[in-house]
């Protein structure tokens, strides 16, 4: 199994709409992907490592697929509706990882 994880740095001009990606955006993440997303999980970053350090990123969604082949077929047939999607939640540009589980 393979993670994807789109990271969203935080800033303090940072624009992130968390109701509108947990309640939208990522519900159709998963309508578009079908049976190639096994499930996700939604972050909201509260705090950094020290007491008082802000969260290194805003938000983060992390996305569980059976392999890499199954997620790029994926997002190269819906891909540029999602991202036609992103101004709607923020102005952040995401870092992201594909990953592998070895531990779940």
């Amino acid at each position: 199994m393979i993670k994807v994880s789109v990271m969203y740095p935080s800033g303090p001009d940072a624009r992130f709409d968390m109701d509108y990606y947990r309640d939208r955006h990522m519900p159709m993440v998963q309508a578009r992907m079908g049976g190639a997303l096994k499930f996700y999980t939604v972050d909201r970053g509260l705090a950094g490592g020290a007491p008082g350090q802000p969260p290194v990123y805003a938000a983060a969604a992390h996305l569980h697929c059976e392999s890499v082949e199954a997620f790029q077929a994926s997002f190269a047939q819906h891909g540029r509706e999602l991202l036609a999607d992103v101004p709607n939640f923020t102005d952040i540009t995401p870092v992201i990882q594909v990953s592998e589980v070895v531990v779940g």
